[in-house]
């Protein structure tokens, strides 16, 4: 439960945080021993395979088990994931734009729900979901312990 605590108290942090950084609040006198900051319209992109989504890591390593992660995704107009799972918890902040959230093993976009700027949404571990972004782009920041690894969900594949 402590566990589950401090991720909470992470996420919201991190809202709290990128809320500053998204925003322009960061000064550019910032002494760079003491913090670090980068504007979002700054932001290096890490574009997917298939060109649905594109990540900037924030901090620790997603894909190592045990790592506490923080990451910026963006969803592309149009594009969204199969069911899949996660073995461990997540904790999703929309951001900007919404983003569309389905559960369970049965893809069917028209029956997601919108989550908007502000949602925060915990994807719980080992349990089937899909999401992604409709009409708009969606960016959301995910705050949760490696690895994070995409298990597909009844032989669907691999996002």
């Amino acid at each position: 439960m402590a566990r589950f605590s401090a991720l909470r108290r992470l996420s919201v942090f991190s809202l709290v945080m990128g809320a500053f950084v998204w925003l322009g609040a960061v000064k550019a006198d910032v002494d760079p021993k003491v913090a670090s900051y980068v504007n979002v319209k700054d932001i290096q992109w890490k574009e997917s395979a298939n060109g649905a989504n594109a990540t900037f890591i924030i901090s620790g390593e997603p894909n190592k088990e045990g790592s506490l992660y923080v990451e910026l995704m963006k969803w592309h107009p149009h594009h969204n994931s199969m069911p899949h799972t996660h073995p461990h918890d997540r904790f999703i902040t929309v951001l900007s734009g919404t983003w569309w959230v389905g559960t369970g093993p049965n893809y069917d976009m028209s029956t997601t729900t919108p989550m908007g700027p502000g949602t925060i949404v915990t994807h719980f571990g080992k349990q089937i979901h899909y999401d992604g972004a409709k009409d708009e782009e969606a960016v959301i920041e995910i705050v949760g312990m490696g690895t994070a690894e995409t298990t597909p969900a009844n032989g669907a594949k691999k996002e």
